[in-house]
């Protein structure tokens, strides 16, 4: 980790609880504190209190759970913009804690913050074109090109792709906006819904695992051939802890594709589709990255002023 790197403070803001962080990198953690995620005042004032313990940090990195805002001609630039946890719809995060902290500030989502992470220190270290996708209690994509996030009016909703379905499939899915969407068939209420078992506790024979394979590789062909990623992460409770999925993901994903994208990174599907490195530490440390690009804009701006 060298020296001259940063200071940035981070928040990781999840569904059930927070993570707070102060660091340069993943070798320079200089605290790191979780508290869950409650009612929003309550949550964002425990935050609040953090940041006002620390000191000497030059920039903020925010890493939400969403749907959330991140077009900052927006006026609602920085909120959770619709959400079933409740009180947190409309809420603003982003620009209320950057106020607060008064430095530059990032805001993106929680799985843009985990794949910036992985390519900057991760499984796709020194690759600046990425992607991670999260199977877990829902499918999220983090596209990352040039060593930034792949953005337009929002954040990407790969989860929400409508897969090619297994002839004779005719499940309805448990997406309450597509049915038998990706995150509809392949998350881990789906599996639930589908098979009635947990999915940590789904054998690893049961067929139930083949259609989630097949959705996920179907998942993996609309990246490939949308941002032609120079590696895949997979991360997520789904996909963790479940080894024998992995082989099954790629297998899904090469017959899809049947050799169009004829690149030998593609090809060696092993090494093209991988598990993170970082672990519990992807997400926390993504707001790192956020933070310091902030920085690094604002410096370029004032150059360029």
């Amino acid at each position: 980790m060298a020296d001259d790197a940063p200071l940035i403070a981070g928040i990781e803001l999840g569904g059930t609880k927070c993570i707070c962080i102060l660091a340069r990198g993943p070798d320079a953690i200089e605290d790191r504190v979780e508290m869950p995620t409650t009612r929003p005042e309550e949550t964002l004032q425990a935050i609040e209190a953090v940041l006002d313990r620390w000191s000497g940090f030059v920039g903020l990195g925010i890493a939400s759970f969403g749907p959330v805002s991140i077009d900052r001609h927006a006026a609602d630039y920085g909120h959770i913009t619709s959400t079933p946890k409740p009180g947190w719809a409309g809420q603003d995060v982003g620009e209320r804690l950057r106020r607060h902290a008064r430095v530059p500030t990032g805001f993106h989502t929680d799985v843009v913050g985990a794949a910036l992470a992985e390519a900057r220190w991760g499984a796709a270290k020194g690759l600046a074109d990425i992607a991670y996708a999260t199977v877990g209690t829902g499918i999220g994509v983090g596209l990352i090109a040039g060593g930034r996030p792949v953005d337009g009016l929002t954040h990407s909703e790969f989860g929400h792709i409508r897969p090619v379905r297994v002839p004779g499939d005719e499940w309805v899915g448990s997406c309450p906006y597509h049915g038998a969407c990706c995150e509809g068939l392949a998350a881990g209420p789906a599996i639930r819904a589908r098979t009635g078992i947990p999915g940590p506790e789904l054998g690893a024979d049961d067929p139930a695992w083949d259609l989630v394979a097949h959705a996920l590789g179907q998942l993996l062909h609309t990246l490939v051939l949308t941002g032609v990623p120079r590696r895949i992460v997979m991360g997520g409770g789904v996909m963790v802890g479940n080894d024998h999925l992995f082989p099954r993901v790629r297998t899904a994903m090469s017959r899809s594709l049947a050799g169009y994208v004829a690149l030998p990174e593609v090809s060696d599907a092993e090494t093209y589709v991988v598990p993170p490195a970082l672990g519990g530490n992807a997400g926390p440390l993504g707001t790192i990255v956020l933070g310091a690009q902030a920085v690094h804009a604002q410096l370029d701006a004032a150059f360029m002023g």
